[in-house]
This record gives structure tokens, sequence and C-alpha cells, in this order.
């Protein structure tokens, strides 16, 4: 129980990443490689501001999230968007994103080494015990927890009770069609594109509470993000929340019963599994 009960609650920290993936590629088409340097990088400037400002992680999202949705936008505006006016098929668009974006992965990793070199980094924040069915856990981890579930409440209220959160999936599902319903395409994919930024970054905010990090686990996060999005069904948000809880468990259990070295071991296993006998994703269609 201990360890479903662990693993439930780092999933719901990755949630937040492997959603951010979920809508700039489900809905703008673009494959990330640096969405995990923005995750370490809200890990960064949330560690700044708790130590040398004394600002709560909790209330520094509300800095961290809105910066980190105009640089997003600013990404998407600047480097990709020529990308995507210039690409004749959805086949070019991946590999011209993926090179960019792995461009964008080296220089923001080279700007957190320098601003805060290798070392690993840590801070230490409602570092208290906190009683779950008579087991005790970390404070910081269920309160990560906590704000994790009430951003991706928000999140649903905004894609499912909202007149432009509909046109976001409908950009998700088909947009040529979404254009003949008179769906502004390219700003649906550049508001979901930075919205997925931000929704990283609280991520990495919330992370930093409780884990160790350094400037170069960027990727290591990149390619959890990944995994949860194929796993859980491209686009589908549903299917991504679930399989962060799979993968959050599947590492707490691997980490408590086998060896913390094979965590990662264990989800390029999973991975492979899921690929192997529902590559659609767990919510993901057939294609016909």
């Amino acid at each position: 129980m201990e360890t479903i009960v662990t693993g439930v609650l780092l999933g719901g920290t990755y949630a937040l990443i492997a959603i951010g993936l979920t809508l700039q590629y489900g809905v703008a088409r673009i494959m990330n490689l640096a969405n995990g340097e923005t995750f370490v990088a809200a890990c960064f400037i949330a560690f700044w501001l708790f130590t040398s400002y004394a600002i709560n992680p909790l209330w520094g999202i509300l800095v961290i999230a809105p910066v980190a949705f105009l640089v997003n936008w600013a990404i998407y505006a600047l480097l990709l968007r020529p990308l995507v006016d210039r690409a004749k098929s959805q086949g070019m668009l991946e590999v011209d994103s993926i090179l960019a974006t792995f461009g964008l992965l080296f220089l923001f990793q080279g700007l957190m080494l320098r601003g805060f070199g290798g070392a690993y980094t840590s801070y230490t924040f409602l570092a208290e015990r906190f009683d779950i069915f008579g087991t005790f856990y970390g404070l910081n981890r269920v309160v990560a927890f906590g704000a994790a579930c009430v951003i991706a409440v928000l999140l649903y209220l905004f894609l499912y009770r909202t007149r432009y959160g509909t046109a976001v999936r409908a950009v998700a599902v088909n947009p040529n069609s979404a254009k003949l319903v008179g769906i502004d395409v390219a700003k649906a994919a550049a508001l979901s594109f930075a919205l997925g930024g931000a929704l990283t970054a609280c991520g990495g905010t919330l992370l930093s509470t409780f884990y160790t990090f350094n400037a170069s686990m960027g990727v290591i996060f990149t390619m959890k993000a990944l995994i949860i999005v194929i796993m859980g069904g491209v686009g589908d948000v549903r299917g991504a929340v679930i399989a962060a809880l799979i993968l959050g468990i599947a590492e707490t259990a691997v980490a408590r019963l086998v060896d913390p070295g094979l965590t990662l071991a264990a989800t390029y296993a999973l991975f492979v599994f899921v690929l192997l006998f529902r590559p659609q994703g767990i919510f993901g269609r057939q294609q016909a």
C-alpha cells in the first residue's frame, strides 16, 4: 500500500509535464525535445525564489507559469511557426521540429549550467510527516500532489467547459476540419504550445519541493513525458494522467523492491511492453 501511495504522489507531478507535452504534440503537432529543460528550469527558478526571497513555491507558480507561457509562446512564434508554415506534410514538420527543439535543448541546458552550475540541488520545504492510512509520507509530496490535482482540474474545465477549450480539442482531432468551422488553427496551436510549457513549468516547480535535480536532467524528464504520452495515447489528456500514475507506481515499486538504479530500465521496459501490445495507447484508437 505504501508503494502505491508513494507512486501516485510521484505520478501526480509527472502528469503535468506529460499533459504539457500532450498539448504541444497533440494540438500544435510539435515534438518538443526541450520540454524537459523547461521542467528543470522551473525547478531552479523555484529554488532561487525560495532561497533568495523566501517565496513559497506554491506562490512561485503564479510567477513561473506565466513566464513559461510567454517564453514558449515566443519560441513557437519566432522559431517553430515558420517551420509549420513551410512544412509540406506532417512528417516533414515532425522532423524539422525535432531538430529545432533538439538544438534548444542544448541551448537551455548550457544556460542553466552557466547560471546554476552542474551540481545536484535541493531545498527544504514542508519536510514534515503526513499520515495517510496509518503510514507517514512527506508533507511536501502530498501538497505537491494536491496542487497538481487542482491544476489538472482547472485544465479540464478549460478544455471541456469553455468555447476556446472546445476549439483546442477540435484542432487536436483534425486541424483541417477545424478550419472549415471557423477555428483559427494557428492561434489554437500557439496557445496550446505555450500552455503546455506553462503546465510543464508547474510540474517542475512542484517536483522541486521534494526532488534533487541538476541542469543536465532535462532529457530524462523529456523521455519520461514522451513515454507517458505514448502510453496514454497521443493527444489524450486522460490517458496521460493515468499513464503518469502507472509510471510513478512502477518506478516506486522497482526502487523499493528491486534496486533504485533500475527505475529507468523499468520505465523503458514498460514503454516497450505498451508498444508491443497496445501501440495506440490506453485511450488511443486503433488506426484503420
